[in-house]
């Protein structure tokens, strides 16, 4: 286990390396000259060239690219160019609105689509699991803008049941607002989920031990809770946890609608101020919690699975 762990650490070191240098070549030649931004419209040849050598743009691309990855392993990517405030404070404050709708998210969707995948597989072929599916396939074809405008207006504005919009540095207070983008959130990927993790039971269900089990004398309920579960479970595992950094970003649009200062409506300022050292950091983050999550989804094979052997 530890030589393996060593070795899928050792391995992240040049994929993180590639990404560091994809981004940093996408803002170089991409993005612009960052010295025209921070200098405004109103700006004059010695102003910019002053910003460029404070910013060490003035530098050969090698050393610039060096402070790039000095920054990366230092967790320090300078101030912000809009507010001026640490870049690492900005992700360390956005991250618990962010996490506040990400954890019970995961956990909510993760529950609700397995029992209702194991619960369609148990009536696989009938009108039931037909209706289901075409139920799903029409959700997932409105778009999340159509569940916020409706869920917002409906239920928030009408009923009075949820806060409209709004955030509250408080625990019990910032739950009582992230209940509502959770409900949405859900609701819109139930859909995607339920259609995915009942492929995963259908595909074990034509497994062998499944017959055995059944020739054994075993109820289906069993053998879908008991059996067929833990088998699917190494793929659901593996999509739930490669897709956890993008709902951490991906949740923008709900953070812009309900005013939540999340990771991903911060996403969206930094683009529409064009303020680099933000976008940049969150992009590298992103990309490191993706390696660590799908880290962690190899650990946990084991631990499903007895005879996974990591290697």
């Amino acid at each position: 286990m530890m030589s393996y762990l060593i070795r899928r650490l050792w391995q992240m070191v040049p994929t993180l390396l590639g990404v560091l240098l994809l981004v940093f070549f996408l803002f170089n030649w991409v993005g612009g000259d960052p010295a025209y931004v921070l200098a405004g419209k109103i700006s004059n040849p010695e102003q910019i060239a002053n910003i460029r050598h404070q910013l060490g743009l003035d530098e050969p691309i090698y050393v610039q690219l060096w402070l790039f990855i000095k920054q990366t392993l230092c967790f320090d990517f300078g101030n912000s160019w809009s507010t001026g405030e640490a870049v690492s404070d900005i992700i360390v404050s956005r991250m618990g609105p962010s996490l506040t709708l990400l954890v019970p998210l995961t956990i909510l969707e993760t529950v609700v689509a397995v029992a209702l995948g194991l619960a369609v597989a148990y009536v696989r072929g009938s009108f039931t699991d037909r209706t289901i599916m075409i139920v799903c396939t029409v959700g997932m074809a409105v778009s999340i803008l159509v569940y916020i405008i409706v869920f917002q207006y409906g239920l928030a504005y009408r009923l009075g049941w949820f806060p409209v919009q709004g955030w509250d540095v408080s625990w019990l207070g910032s739950l009582r607002y992230a209940l509502l983008p959770v409900l949405i959130l859900l609701v819109v990927s139930i859909a995607p989920n339920l259609r995915l993790y009942r492929t995963f039971m259908l595909d074990e269900l034509g497994q062998d031990y499944v017959r055995t089990a059944r020739a054994k004398g075993l109820t289906e309920k069993r053998v879908l809770w008991v059996h067929v579960l833990r088998n699917a479970a190494i793929p659901i595992v593996t999509y739930v946890m490669s897709n956890l950094p993008s709902l951490l970003v991906g949740a923008f649009l709900v953070e812009r609608f309900f005013s939540i200062p999340g990771i991903g409506r911060e996403i969206i300022l930094a683009v529409e101020r064009s303020d680099f050292p933000v976008v940049k950091a969150i992009t590298i983050y992103v990309a490191m919690a993706t390696m660590v999550f799908n880290l962690l989804a190899d650990l946990l094979y084991q631990k499903i699975d007895p005879r996974v052997r990591l290697q």
